[in-house]
């Protein structure tokens, strides 16, 4: 473009006009010749004005450009000034990697370690709590941060990971006793409404449990333990998840799961352990001793295991943080229906479109405590069959008549819907008995006890000599209680099998079983006293019925 000026310059002198004049020569009478000229002269005169224009218009074009060079060269600086950053940026990653003072150590296994470095070595002045672990702006007060009190690097030669980093020693917990008694953990459950069905169930079960400690002392030797510090963070229960399991527990709602926290809290803390029980968020900061961006100097007793669900898995990841990986192996995960390893590896399950909102945790599979044994990859936990408190109230309940009566499976009417025909049938032989949240959505002919006590419960299965399934809800505890209070059960077949493929309530869980039956553990158990049976096929009900009703064998429930 400076060189299109240039030509406009050139040109601009070609055509200026010059200020020598020839004088035209002397007319002596030549009168032709003045015409002539005259004529000549007016010709000159509008190459003149033509000439004027043209050079106006040069002038202009030259003035164009000139402005646009300008503006390039404007443009041109600013990009210059845009680039250095970048590779100021870059200087400083080849600083990180050359420093003398402090060489950066293999990265392998660490592919988050440089981002934090550079992350940090711009915002380490965003919280105080940064300079109080040490770091001053210097790589190496960074890296020993980044690779002793979080987990984001390897740890520089010559250095030693602390075990937790801790301002203070933990409390000394001493040796785990084993109790003999539950009074020590009701103010606790007392002062948490979150826990109120789990506290009447443990007080309902407390003889149970105490007389099991003392058979399990009787058979090992159980002294030479010592006592853990255990925080129990149920999610599920919390306000934060708004899932209001706690509300609906007393008037219809899912008790598996309550069921199972409320058998493993009594056991932590009969075999002796310390047990610090959450019930919302700010539980979980103070127990941990989060105050800052930072992780935890000091909580008010070291952590030595957290039994969480998903939910509160992932509230408490939320909490940690970048103090995440420091607590990771110390978490036990409640998961009724098991995760599967495929699931539970983020990256595989995102290569196999394996979606699930509770998968991609990355633990290790042992780490999930499962309801019943789906899968050896989860640690089976399981939960207690409820039966009467003493020898006592067993003698009382047994020496209640079996009736000529079937007790449903269902406390929700919707599980009810589609059922009439089934009824129906059973209704033919066995007088009919339900607990359901809402008599009108039910056949008239059922006697419906309304949600009643786990107490009254037992003793309607006591009276009763058949356990009626509906299909669903899947793999509960009741049947197996019905079992052991003498029922014989009728487990719906489900055909086809159900799983996340083909059902919306194993969509989104972690793991691709296949369910047979509602019960498929109960399933395994087999006739006499679990019968398999297709709800749509009346001749098929009315076998299992007419075989229960006359069976010699003896379904005793057990003490």
């Amino acid at each position: 473009m400076r060189s299109i000026a240039k030509s406009f310059d050139d040109l601009l002198n070609i055509v200026q006009p010059t200020d020598y004049f020839f004088p035209p020569p002397p007319l002596k009478g030549h009168k032709e010749e003045f015409t002539a000229l005259q004529i000549q002269m007016e010709a000159e005169k509008e190459k003149g004005k033509v000439r004027e224009e043209m050079i106006k218009e040069l002038r202009s074009d030259k003035l164009q450009l000139q402005q646009q060079v300008a503006q390039l060269e404007e443009l041109l600086k600013l990009q210059a000034q845009q680039k250095e950053p970048k590779v100021q940026q870059v200087k400083n990653d080849d600083e990180i990697l050359v420093d003398k003072n402090c060489p950066l150590p293999p990265l392998d296994g660490y592919p988050a370690c440089k981002g934090k470095l550079k992350w940090l070595m711009a915002m380490w002045r965003s919280d105080s709590c940064y300079a109080s672990f040490g770091i001053n702006g210097s790589l190496c007060s960074i890296l020993i941060y980044l690779s002793e009190i979080e987990s984001w690097c390897p740890l520089l030669p010559g250095r030693v990971k602390l075990a937790a980093p801790l301002e203070i020693p933990p409390v000394q917990s001493g040796q785990a006793v084993v109790r003999g008694s539950l009074t020590g953990l009701y103010p606790v459950l007392e002062n948490r409404a979150q826990y109120r069905w789990i506290h009447q169930r443990i007080r309902s079960m407390e003889e149970i449990w105490v007389e099991a400690g003392r058979s399990l002392s009787a058979k090992y030797d159980l002294t030479q333990r010592k006592a853990k510090n255990i925080l129990v963070h149920p999610g599920a229960l919390t306000a934060e998840s708004n899932i209001k399991i706690t509300e609906t527990a007393f008037s219809g709602g899912p008790l598996g799961e309550l069921v199972q926290w409320s058998d493993l809290i009594s056991t932590l803390y009969i075999l002796g352990h310390n047990l610090h029980l959450s019930a919302s968020l700010p539980d979980v900061r103070d127990f941990l001793g989060i105050k800052s961006n930072c992780p935890t100097r000091y909580s008010k007793v070291e952590a030595d295991l957290i039994y969480t669900d998903i939910i509160g898995l992932r509230q408490i990841q939320t909490i940690l943080k970048e103090s995440w990986p420091n607590y990771q192996c110390l978490v036990r995960v409640l998961d009724s229906f098991g995760t599967e390893p495929d699931f539970n590896h983020a990256v595989w399950a995102q290569k196999q479109d394996l979606k699930s909102p509770f998968g991609g945790l990355n633990l290790i599979p042992l780490q999930f405590y499962t309801m019943f044994p789906h899968t050896p990859d989860n640690t089976f936990l399981g939960f207690v069959v409820q039966h009467p408190l003493s020898n006592e109230e067993t003698e009382q309940l047994q020496s209640i008549p079996r009736q000529n009566q079937a007790l449903v499976y269902g406390k929700s009417a919707n599980f009810w819907k589609g059922r009439e025909s089934y009824l129906h049938v059973i209704h033919k032989y066995l007088e009919i008995h339900a607990t359901v949240d809402n008599s009108s959505a039910i056949p008239s002919y059922v006697y419906n006890h309304g949600i009643i006590k786990g107490s009254e419960v037992q003793t309607l299965l006591r009276q009763s000599k058949v356990f009626v399934g509906l299909s669903f809800p899947y793999e509960g505890p009741a049947p197996l209680e019905a079992l052991a209070n003498g029922c014989a059960f009728l487990n719906p077949r489900l055909d086809p099998p159900r799983s996340r493929l083909n059902t919306e309530f194993f969509n989104g869980k972690p793991n691709i079983r296949e369910l047979t039956s509602q019960h498929p553990y109960a399933e395994a158990i087999g006739e006499p006293y679990v019968w398999l049976v297709d709800m749509q096929n009346s001749t098929d009900v009315e076998r299992a019925l007419t075989a229960i009703l006359n069976q010699t064998v003896s379904i005793t429930p057990s003490p």
